[in-house]
């Protein structure tokens, strides 16, 4: 006779609080991962995940006389090189995004 343990069968209905910010995000473009596929040698494609290059960076706001970090990707340092850091501020607050 088999006696069989269902209790690791059923389901737990706990609660869970999901935060709807995603982790590989540029803050100032948008970019985030994409998905492509892994090509061996023998030609097999296997999914895989293309992440953007983030990098974390400490910005000196003067306009307000103090320090903001932001999730950048390489292409949007290069944007606020050139565009100021004040102006990208001010779209990404237009945008509603807590700076």
């Amino acid at each position: 006779m088999i006696i069989l343990n269902y209790s690791i069968f059923t389901p737990t209905f706990a609660v869970q609080n999901f935060v709807s910010i995603m982790a590989r995000v540029c803050q100032v473009t948008g970019k985030t991962p994409i998905v492509g596929n892994k090509v061996s040698h023998s030609n097999i494609k296997t999914k895989r995940r293309f992440l953007p290059n983030l990098q974390k960076k400490k910005f000196y706001l003067a306009e307000e006389d103090k320090w903001i970090t932001l999730k950048l990707t390489t292409d949007a340092i290069r944007t606020i090189n050139k565009n100021g850091l004040m102006s990208v501020v001010k779209k990404l607050r237009a945008q509603g995004e807590k700076i």
